[in-house]
């Protein structure tokens, strides 16, 4: 059946300088000597906790994940991350597409989040040139250069550009692995494509980035420490683009999940912090999990001794770590990262917290 399909290349797409951006890095990032809101007691308890745990794990050389939403980057929380990574506190962070685009667009243009409704009913919401140009295009190119996701886009940030190879050099590459590596030759045709297709030439395509020492991704890229984006198709307004292209996504997404499967592999006397990130959290990390502990087992090894603090503004009115699993006619099991940290064994905590205010009391609590 011949489906029709809605085409891209007739959208009127605007520069990314035209639109109004709520959120202005420079002015709205949050400084490193900010000051937190206090704790409550019990809160205080298990941040303390999570002291302990993480600088035990770093002494066993155990994984630090940090996985987040995207309010993260959006609220400005990037320096604090960055403050975290270069002090050694943190071996991992992953996020969704939109934490990608706004850590991007910050760097870029040193502004981000624009007015869903204003510009979904003028057609124009998430239909903006720069942004879905030259994202998506980091993508293809990391995907023939065998990058993931998060590393293509803080490649593309730190290094404020990209290397667009020749159509001979890509050519000769189809030719020379569509047998012993015919995922290479593949990314290289896609590549070839985009390449024809935006009329782009060969060499170095620069592309400044003024404000990039805001970026979490090119501060993940420089200290190599994996970033990992985790992106649901049609989810991200990098899909409105033409050079949106789905088999690029495919293949940097896919090794950015075999990393973060390979981090999770590590975690045994690890700590996994999972901030603000309602469904994509929890849903990667229970897979990831599931076949770290099969190749461990395998082996006669099991991770049982993980720390996991799972935060999030939604008050519990269910105590996971001493009831279990609650029953299915309570509204606290449908609380899906509540829910589905607590099967994954170890210990889990629920803090009810602004990300804000967790990742400063975080930062400021750890030692340098």
């Amino acid at each position: 059946m011949n489906y029709p399909e809605l085409d891209r290349n007739k959208l009127k797409i605007r520069p990314l300088a035209d639109r109004i951006n709520k959120v202005n890095i420079e002015t709205d990032h949050v400084a490193l000597d900010a000051v937190p809101r206090p704790f409550t007691e019990k809160a205080t308890v298990i941040l303390g906790t999570l002291f302990e745990r993480m600088k035990k794990a770093r002494e066993a050389n155990s994984s630090i994940m940090v996985t987040f939403g995207a309010h993260a980057i959006k609220n400005g929380l990037a320096p604090v991350l960055i403050d975290l990574m270069e002090r050694g506190w943190i071996s991992h962070l992953a996020t969704n597409g939109a934490g990608i685009i706004h850590d991007w667009e910050f760097a870029y243009q040193g502004k981000s989040s624009e007015n869903v409704k204003k510009y979904l009913h003028e057609g124009q919401f998430g239909i903006w040139h720069e942004t879905g140009f030259f994202i998506n295009l980091a993508i293809v190119v990391g995907a023939y250069e065998g990058l993931g996701y998060g590393e293509a886009v803080g490649a593309l940030i730190e290094n404020e550009g990209l290397n667009i190879p020749s159509e001979t050099i890509l050519m000769n590459c189809v030719a020379n692995d569509i047998n012993n590596n015919p995922g290479k030759a593949a990314a290289a045709i896609d590549l070839l494509q985009t390449i024809r297709t935006s009329d782009l030439s060969a060499g170095f395509l620069s592309v400044p980035h003024p404000y990039k020492k805001y970026s979490a991704q090119a501060a993940a890229f420089r200290l190599k420490i994996g970033f990992t984006g985790h992106p649901m198709f049609g989810h991200d307004i990098i899909y409105n683009h033409p050079m949106n292209h789905g088999a690029a996504i495919g293949r940097c997404a896919e090794t950015d999940y075999l990393r973060f499967a390979h981090m999770v592999s590590n975690l045994e006397n690890g700590v996994y912090l999972s901030i603000g990130s309602a469904v994509m959290s929890p849903m990667v990390f229970e897979k990831s999990l599931s076949m770290a502990q099969n190749l461990k087992l395998q082996e006669s090894q099991h991770i049982g001794n993980h720390y996991m603090l799972v935060s999030d503004l939604a008050e519990s009115q269910w105590n996971w770590a001493k009831d279990g699993e609650p029953p299915m006619d309570n509204p606290a099991y449908y609380l899906r990262y509540c829910k589905t940290f607590s099967r994954m064994g170890g210990q889990m905590d629920y803090l009810c917290a602004d990300n804000r205010d967790l990742l400063l009391h975080l930062s400021q609590g750890l030692p340098g």
